[in-house]
C-alpha cells in the first residue's frame, strides 16, 4: 500500500515545506535563551519565560486555529497562520528599539500564534491524504523535514546571533525571516490546494470534546505529547548551557554541539519512519523513550564528553516521539465512528505542546538551584510517562 498516493504528491510536499518553517522558529527560539542571559545578565529562570511565551502560544491558538480551518478550509489556516507568524518575526524590530524584553515576549507570542495555526492545520491536512493505515508513516515522513527547519534556525542562530550577541543582532534576524515569510505566504495564496472543509456539521463542540475525552487511546496521548514536548524543549533549551559548563565552550562552540544534535534528531526521523515497516510504531514509541530515559540519566550522573555525548544521543532516540504519539492519537480518532472530530482532537494535540511552556521554567528552577545536570531530571520523569503510554497503545492495538 502506498505512503502516498499520487494525486496527493504535490499538496503533500506544498504542505510538508511547512513543517520545516515552524522546525526553524523553534530552534531559533531555543537560542534565545543563552543570548538574552548574556544580554540582559538574566537567570535560567528568568530566560525560561520565552519558552512560556512560545508554548504557552501553541496553548492559546490551537482550538482557535482547528475551529477557524473547520468554518473555513486547510488553506485558509496555512495563509493565517504564515500571516501572523511573519508579524511576530517583523516586530522583533520595534522590541529592539524599545530594548524591552516585555515586547519581546509580545514579539514571541505572536510568532509562535502563527505556528501554532500552522501545525494544527497540517498535521491532519497530511494523515487525511491517503489511506488511514499508513497515516503515521506519512506523518513521520512530513514531520522528517521539521528538524531540517530547526538545522537551518541553529544555523542562522549561530552565524547572525550568538557570534555577535547583541539586540540588533536578534532582531535584525527574525525581521529578515519575517521578510521571507511574507513571500512564502504569497506563494501558498495562490497555490491550487485541496480545500480540506469540515464535514462536522452541526455537531456541538461540547458533544465533541466529549467523545474525545471518552477515547482513551487519544486522551492518554495527549497527555503524553505534554509530557513529551516538555522533555524536548527541556533537553534543547538548556543543551548549550550545558556543553558551555562541561566543556568550557563559548556560545556560539556550544551551538555546534546542539546543531550536531538536530542533525542527529533529523536522520534518526527517516531511520524510525523505514522501521515501521517492520515494527509497530508503539513499539518503538517504548524502545525510544527507555533509550531517552537512559541518556538523560547519562547527563545527569556523568560529566565532561560523556554528559554531551549523552545529550546528543537524547534527540537521536527521542526523535520519533512527537509524530508517531500524534499519529497513534489521532488515528484512534480518525479511524472511529466520529472521525470527523478529528480537526478538534488536532488542536488538543496541538494545544499539549504547552508542556514547553511549563516545564522548561521548572527545569530553570532546578537549574538555578541545584545545578543545570540536576536539572534533567525534569525530561526524565518526561521520557517515564512515554513509556506508560507505549505499554497501552500497544495493548489497544
Amino acid at each position: 500500500m502506498k505512503v502516498i498516493e499520487r494525486k496527493y504528491l504535490l499538496p503533500f510536499v506544498l504542505v510538508t515545506s511547512l513543517f520545516a518553517l515552524w522546525g526553524l522558529a523553534n530552534n531559533m527560539t531555543d537560542t534565545l535563551l543563552a543570548a538574552f542571559r548574556k544580554i540582559m545578565q538574566m537567570s535560567d529562570t528568568q530566560t525560561s519565560f520565552i519558552q512560556m511565551a512560545f508554548y504557552g502560544a501553541y496553548f492559546c491558538l490551537a482550538l482557535p486555529a482547528a475551529l477557524f480551518i473547520r468554518k473555513h478550509n486547510y488553506k485558509s489556516g496555512v495563509i493565517l497562520g504564515l500571516c501572523m507568524y511573519a508579524a511576530g518575526a517583523i516586530l522583533f524590530l520595534p522590541a529592539a528599539w524599545a530594548e524591552s524584553y516585555a515586547f519581546y515576549l509580545i514579539a514571541i507570542y505572536i510568532m509562535a500564534s502563527g505556528c501554532s495555526v500552522l501545525e494544527t492545520t497540517a498535521n491532519p491536512y497530511i494523515m487525511a491524504m491517503g489511506s488511514p493505515e499508513t497515516a503515521t508513516r506519512r506523518l513521520n515522513i512530513a514531520q522528517s523535514f521539521n528538524p531540517i527547519g530547526s538545522i537551518a534556525g541553529i544555523l542562522i542562530s549561530k552565524f547572525f546571533i550568538l557570534q555577535d550577541i547583541s539586540l540588533y543582532s536578534v532582531s535584525g534576524t527574525y525581521a529578515f525571516v519575517g521578510g521571507v515569510l511574507l513571500v512564502i505566504m504569497l506563494v501558498m495564496l495562490f497555490a491550487r490546494m485541496p480545500e480540506g472543509k469540515d464535514d462536522a456539521g452541526k455537531d456541538t463542540l461540547g458533544a465533541t470534546f466529549r467523545r474525545l475525552l471518552h477515547n482513551k487511546l487519544y486522551a492518554w496521548g495527549v497527555v503524553a505529547q505534554f509530557f513529551y514536548v516538555g522533555a524536548q524543549i527541556c533537553v534543547w533549551s538548556f543543551t548549550i548551557r550545558l556543553v558551555m559548563k562541561e566543556l568550557g565552550h563559548v556560545e556560539s562552540e556550544a551551538a555546534t554541539l546542539y546543531l550536531i544534535s538536530i542533525i542527529g534528531f533529523c536522520a534518526s526521523r527517516f531511520v524510525y519512519t523505514w522501521l515501521m515497516k517492520f515494527i509497530t510504531p508503539a513499539h518503538l514509541l517504548f524502545v525510544g523513550g527507555v533509550l531517552s530515559a537512559l541518556c538523560t540519566l547519562g547527563v545527569i550522573l556523568a560529566e565532561g564528553w560523556t554528559c554531551v555525548v549523552s545529550l546528543v544521543l537524547i534527540s537521536i532516540f527521542m526523535s520519533l516521539m512527537f509524530p508517531t504519539i500524534y499519529g497513534i492519537a489521532l488515528g484512534a480518532v480518525s479511524q472511529s465512528e466520529h472521525a470527523d472530530d478529528t480537526k478538534i482532537g488536532a488542536s488538543g494535540l496541538i494545544m499539549a505542546i504547552l508542556g514547553g511552556a511549563l516545564l522548561t521554567p521548572l527545569q530553570g528552577v532546578v537549574s538555578d538551584a541545584a545545578g543545570i545536570n540536576m536539572s534533567y531530571f525534569v525530561p526524565f520523569g518526561c521520557f517515564l510517562v512515554i513509556m506508560f503510554y507505549a505499554q497501552f497503545a500497544s495493548r489497544k492495538a
